[in-house]
């Protein structure tokens, strides 16, 4: 190899980030936790990846669209609703829901049993989001639609009721 690829080889190296089951950054938001995986820093802010774990009975964020990411679910376990504008899909263990920026959507764990998803952010933009969520928690601000409103209007996301 010459002195360049070395050079190269190096720096990637540098920058792995390896996270175990118990690591990662968890942020508890009411019946929703969300373990940080990936917050942008290993990927240049391409991508940021979270473990979001909904309690049974659990109703996701108002419907909204996002303006300058996508966003990807992956179902681990137990089985979400996503509502796509109107449209409700049943999404069991094993499912990927891809949403492109402007699609109105959220998610709901209906069921008796805790629901598992890995929620990826192209780029990591939202990332923040459940950040400044656990931060106003802290600060002793309820978690409401209201609330939640205001903070996703930080990452270019508004409510969605128009679903044309």
């Amino acid at each position: 190899m010459n002195e360049v690829s070395n050079e190269v080889s190096n720096e990637v190296s540098n920058e792995v980030s390896v996270i175990g089951p118990d690591d990662g950054e968890t942020i508890r938001l009411g019946p929703v936790t969300m373990r940080i995986l990936e917050d942008g820093s290993t990927t240049g802010h391409r991508l940021g990846i979270g473990e979001i774990t909904l309690a049974p009975h659990t109703e996701g964020p108002p419907q909204h669209r996002h303006a300058q990411h996508d966003e990807g679910f992956y179902v681990v376990s137990g089985t979400v609703h996503f509502t796509i504008g109107e449209t409700v899909h049943i999404a069991p263990a094993g499912t990927l829901a891809m949403i492109p920026p402007g699609a109105p959507h959220t998610f709901a764990n209906p069921g008796d049993e805790p629901a598992v998803m890995i929620n990826t952010f192209t780029p990591d933009l939202y990332v923040q989001y459940f950040r400044d969520l656990r931060d106003m928690i802290a600060g002793g601000r309820e978690l409401d639609a209201e609330s939640t409103i205001k903070v996703m209007s930080r990452y270019a996301t508004v409510p969605s009721t128009d679903f044309s």
